[in-house]
């Protein structure tokens, strides 16, 4: 019972029903018991004695004891719904909860699929027990305590002998519960694995058909389906072999009742009323010991699901706010920004970043350059607090942002990742998600500002338009314009442009940019970009390799240096001019990359060169 100890909380709250409910099945179960009584009474001394004037009281008494019987397992199963469901809501919220507060490390592991299965059949399976189960082992607690006590005030020498085979029953159930335990752990699992099977494939079901690997899709689900039928199976197994053996004690018993019983009322040590009665009271226990195997069943599911919930309910928050976490008030923020000899590392092995430095005033514009894996990313990951820093320090405003609450720190910035998430919402709430008591006229100046207005208005009902699952229905690059019209609605002191523009075609890019540059004055921003003319204006361009810096500077001083940043530009812009900046300060005539491009080009270069632009 740890597991249910450490559940407790959730439903310890509802105990008014749970009283209630064991209040009514105990009424229930000790009506049961009058029964054995009447039918002695009637053996013994209506039919016996043949007093048959007392037979209509008698049925009078036998109807209104099934009617109190009635009514009150009516009230068992009414209050035993409301403990299971009240627990149900209880348990969902705190997981819920929970899952809303679990840090990224945790989901860098956490399959959906998983997830998805322990909020569902688990906790229906602890909901079941909770409300009936339990309350029914209880039941079967009193009816074999109460029905024993009854027997043996009939006649204790044939309790005695009739109860010889229920230690063997209670042995048989105790390893019945030992085996079936593991089998169900291993159940679920297998369920949990199938159903991230599917929830991966209809997430990804685009990507499955564009490889046309549907086959290679149904094999795999086959082989997990596979997997839980042999788990169901072995439990079967299990279930098949332990069930006929409680089976055959619990009648061993009703034999040896029949044959000593009947050998005691041909020697007149006891009346034919009460060997029915003692009949009836057998069979009122062998009922319950019957079912044992059932509710061990239902406990043990209950038990496996159950340490399924609570591996969630009892995860670690990797970042979590200090007891005396400071709340930034919206006028303390000015936006100062600074990395001191940050060093990171998902694991021992694969270090993200190393000694980085960096010092953002309040308003500047910091540019982060690198390949895959350099460290780009981890960077705004950890200004978000996403993660801790192992070594060093990131303050904001000269607070170290670990001092400061999650809420308030992550309420002061927005953020466009490269990767755009869309809920199934309309348009509107997609765009005000992180804003309250916000105005459509505000929300139509951030869509103009992303360059997302107008395709919105093409569409059937504007900013009332549904999107789909994870903003199916949309481009790319529409995706991305409707994320970035969400961050600029926030407001933030702070914005950081993960990869923003990437999929958003060229000219659109430079629309946004130019929208950019309005939006950034006064706002500390962070760049992540792998075009450089997305950089260009930053006040300084940090590239990074492998976590390290390897160059630092503005645009004009890293192109006059030898390095990764002009390797870059020379490769993004090969059929475009290249600047050169001549001693003087004068601007030249563009030069270009390739000579093979320059008969082509010699007309576009008497156009105002813009940042790799010729207009």
């Amino acid at each position: 019972m740890e597991v249910f100890k450490q559940l407790k909380e959730y439903y310890w709250s509802e105990k008014r029903f749970l009283v209630a409910s064991i209040l009514s099945l105990m009424t229930a179960t000790a009506l049961g018991l009058v029964y054995p009584n009447l039918l002695r009474y009637l053996i013994d001394d209506v039919i016996a004695k043949q007093q048959f004037s007392a037979v209509p009281y008698l049925s009078l008494v036998v109807v209104g004891v099934i009617t109190c019987k009635a009514i009150f397992q009516f009230m068992h199963g009414v209050f035993s719904s409301k403990l299971g469901n009240h627990t149900a809501f209880n348990l969902r919220n705190a997981l819920y909860k929970k899952l809303q507060y679990l840090s990224f490390q945790y989901y860098d592991k956490a399959r959906t699929g998983d997830l998805m299965s322990r909020l569902t059949a688990d906790l229906q399976a602890v909901r079941d027990f909770i409300g009936f189960g339990f309350v029914q082992i209880l039941n079967v607690v009193m009816m074999l305590t109460f029905g024993s006590i009854m027997m043996m005030t009939i006649n204790w020498k044939l309790t005695l002998i009739t109860m010889i085979s229920m230690p063997f029953l209670v042995f048989t159930a105790i390893r019945f519960e030992g085996k079936i335990h593991p089998a169900f752990r291993s159940v679920r699992k297998s369920m949990s694995n199938m159903t991230t099977s599917v929830q991966e494939n209809i997430t990804g079901v685009r990507t499955v058909k564009s490889f046309a690997r549907e086959p290679y899709e149904i094999e795999k689900f086959s082989e997990r389906n596979e997997d839980y039928k042999l788990n169901n199976v072995t439990t079967s197994g299990i279930w098949a072999k332990y069930f006929p053996l409680m089976e055959l004690f619990a009648n061993l018993s009703v034999v040896i009742l029949l044959g000593v019983g009947g050998w005691m009322v041909i020697n007149s040590s006891l009346t034919l009323g009460e060997l029915v009665a003692f009949f009836s009271l057998m069979w009122y226990i062998i009922g319950p010991m019957w079912q044992i195997g059932f509710h061990i069943n239902n406990f043990t599911q209950s038990k496996a699901a159950g340490e399924r919930l609570l591996e969630i309910l009892h995860q670690y928050v990797h970042v979590k706010n200090k007891d005396n976490a400071v709340t930034l008030q919206a006028e303390q923020v000015k936006g100062h920004v600074r990395f001191d000899r940050v060093s990171f590392a998902y694991t021992d092995q694969q270090p993200a970043l190393r000694n980085f430095n960096v010092d953002a005033p309040a308003g500047s514009v910091i540019g982060l350059l690198g390949g895959t894996g350099s460290g780009k990313s981890t960077v705004i990951q950890l200004l978000l607090r996403a993660y801790n820093v192992k070594e060093g320090s990131i303050t904001l405003d000269g607070r170290d942002i670990r001092d400061l609450t999650l809420e308030s720190l992550r309420e002061h910035m927005a953020i466009v990742f490269q990767e755009t998430f869309l809920f199934s919402s309309s348009i509107l709430n997609n765009i005000a998600y992180g804003v309250r008591n916000v105005s459509m006229e505000q929300i139509i100046q951030a869509s103009r500002l992303a360059k997302a207005h107008d395709f919105i208005m093409e569409m059937p009902l504007g900013y009332d338009t549904i999107v789909g699952e994870r903003g199916m229905g949309l481009s790319g690059g529409q995706k991305q314009r409707i994320a970035i019209a969400r961050a600029l609605l926030k407001n933030p002191k702070i914005l950081i442009l993960d990869d923003a523009t990437s999929a958003v075609d060229m000219e659109t890019e430079h629309e946004i940019q130019q929208g950019f540059q309005e939006l950034m004055k006064g706002r500390t921003t962070f760049i992540i970009a792998h075009r450089i003319s997305s950089l260009r204006h930053a006040d300084e361009i940090i590239v990074l390799d492998k976590g390290l810096i390897v160059q630092r500077g503005t645009h004009k001083q890293l192109m006059q240096q030898e390095g990764r940043y002009l390797e870059t530009y020379k490769i993004q812009f090969a059929d475009q001019p290249q600047e050169v900046e001549p001693e003087g300060g004068t601007k030249l005539e563009p030069t270009y990359i390739h000579d093979e491009a320059q008969g082509i080009r010699q007309a576009a270069a008497t156009g105002q060169h813009n940042g790799g632009y010729t207009q």
